[in-house]
């Protein structure tokens, strides 16, 4: 750890950096921005480190958001990891010229490389961020490992991630530390239904929700295999799909195929997210694996009825009505539940009810956001 002293009581606020891979509008980039704009400003003054390009100014984008609170955002460029070695170069020249006295880094090619320049530039203290339990790429459990000697702490965000970054990426239990994601429960709650119309789909149509990344680890092709006798039995209702991703072909191509097509509508990436689960009345979540799922949240928020399949954090973030909303990932089980629900209006307005209660309950931003703060002023106390 470097000898470099921290900002001295009362000489104004920490200067903390954030290191994240992208900041293209997704969970952790939405948890990053976030964390970043409500800290406590008299404490803490952020600057983010994005190590790909900056995304192009519109209305949903992060960088600009960031900036609109005051927050300094730098980034890098990085498009491929035979850069690495440069972007190292650059990221370590930058932390040591603007002097963060921690480091929190957000998803894996971040935890890495934000370890490694924050080393070279004798940052004092690096926190590692860990948002999901990686089944796919199991380098990246290596790579966790490699920079481990480098990082005080690390954030999961579930106790399933905990647990699995422990058991299977061999990281040492006393530097773990669970911190769930948050959701702006206000936010979420506070809107009304929206005829479908809105999204291109007629009026009388009701809804189920789809809201995530197209791709594999979401799960949508699990749903949609087993979708034709839930449709079949439910004539009234159709899937609305908000988001965007490299299987959004494939998965079109898979509607189509299965003659869905009429009653799966994909409408690409939307701001709208809490007008469209409040017009919806079931939220699908057909993930492979997870970390901690922001859209179950959204949807617990939004007071919605979910069927999830059973992976890292969702049974945390269900609790006590998690038995009658998850189910293994196997696509006839998955579309039994979601049949079951829909056939039982006043089970989903209780489930919704109880999911929006314990949303606010246990899963505030404020709560987030203050966790983070007392671990990051532990830290700098010398007590972490």
């Amino acid at each position: 750890m470097s000898s470099r002293e921290t900002t001295a009581p009362g000489s104004g606020p920490v200067p903390l950096g954030f290191c994240i891979t992208e900041l293209d509008p997704g969970g952790a980039e939405q948890c990053l921005v976030e964390l970043a704009t409500r800290l406590d400003r008299q404490r803490f003054q952020p600057t983010v480190y994005c190590l790909g390009p900056r995304p192009a100014s519109n209305p949903s984008s992060l960088a600009d958001r960031l900036e609109a609170a005051g927050v300094t955002v730098r980034c890098f460029g990085a498009r491929q990891v035979v850069g690495l070695p440069v972007l190292l170069v650059r990221l370590r020249r930058q932390l040591a010229a603007d002097a963060p006295v921690l480091l929190q880094t957000f998803l894996f090619h971040a935890n890495v490389a934000g370890a490694v320049a924050a080393r070279w530039a004798r940052v004092p203290h690096v926190v590692g961020g860990i948002r999901v339990a990686e089944h796919e790429h199991r380098w990246h459990l290596a790579g966790a490992r490699r920079v481990d000697r480098w990082v005080e702490r690390h954030v999961c965000v579930s106790e399933s991630v905990r647990d699995f970054s422990q058991q299977r990426g061999g990281l040492p239990a006393e530097k773990l530390l669970v911190i769930p994601n948050g959701v702006d429960v206000v936010r979420y709650a506070d809107v009304s239904a929206e005829s479908p119309e809105r999204w291109g789909i007629a009026p009388a149509r009701r809804l189920i929700a789809f809201v995530g990344r197209l791709d594999a680890q979401k799960g949508l092709s699990l749903f949609l295999e087993g979708s034709r006798g839930l449709f079949k039995q439910f004539p009234a209702y159709d899937l609305i799909v908000a988001g965007e991703g490299p299987e959004r072909r494939n998965l079109e191509a898979t509607a189509t195929q299965l003659g869905l097509a009429g009653r799966v509508h994909f409408v690409g990436y939307r701001q709208d997210v809490p007008q469209i689960l409040a017009s919806s009345e079931l939220v699908i979540v057909p993930s492979l694996w997870e970390g901690m799922s922001n859209v179950v949240l959204q949807a617990m928020a939004a007071g919605k009825p979910i069927v999830a399949t059973r992976v890292e954090g969702v049974d945390e973030q269900l609790g006590p009505q998690a038995e009658r909303q998850t189910v293994e990932r196997e696509s006839a089980a998955f579309a039994e539940r979601a049949i079951a629900l829909l056939a039982d209006e006043s089970g989903r307005r209780a489930l919704g009810e109880a999911n929006r209660r314990r949303a606010a309950e246990r899963f505030s931003l404020e709560a987030m956001v203050g966790a983070y703060e007392r671990l990051y002023s532990s830290l700098l106390d010398g007590h972490g």
